[in-house]
C-alpha cells in the first residue's frame, strides 16, 4: 500500500536530484522493456519532467510510477546509477505462509 508520506518522501528525494543523469526502465506492454538515459527537468507537486535526448523530447510521469515499480529510475551519483526507491522489503504475511506451506509438507513426507 501506498501512503500519503510515501509520496511526500520521494518527490523530496526527486526535488533534490534536479538536473541529475537518469535511467528510466519501464514496460511498454506485451514483454517489450525500454531503457533510456535522460535528465530529471522539473519536479511538480503530482509529477515530474524528464528530458530525453533532443528528438524524443520530454515525458512525464507521476511519484505512484515509481512506488508502484511501473517504472525504475535510476539516479547517477557521479559513478554509478543506483535506484531512488530501495527494493521492496519481504512480506513477512508471505513468509509466515511460505514456511506454514513447507512445514505442512514436510510432515505429510513421514
Amino acid at each position: 500500500m501506498i501512503y500519503r508520506n510515501d509520496i511526500t518522501n520521494l518527490r523530496g528525494d526527486i526535488e533534490e536530484k534536479v538536473g541529475q543523469k537518469i535511467i528510466v526502465r519501464g514496460t511498454l506492454g506485451r514483454s517489450k522493456i525500454f531503457e533510456k538515459e535522460a535528465t530529471l527537468q522539473k519536479a511538480y507537486p503530482n509529477l515530474f519532467v524528464v528530458k530525453y535526448n533532443e528528438e524524443e523530447g520530454n515525458a512525464t510521469y507521476s511519484y505512484t510510477d515509481v512506488l508502484t515499480r511501473t517504472i525504475d529510475l535510476q539516479i547517477f551519483d557521479g559513478e554509478n546509477y543506483s535506484s531512488i526507491v530501495p527494493p521492496r522489503p519481504e512480506d513477512p504475511r508471505r513468509l509466515r505462509q511460505e514456511t506454514e506451506e513447507l512445514e505442512e509438507t514436510e510432515e505429510n513426507l513421514y
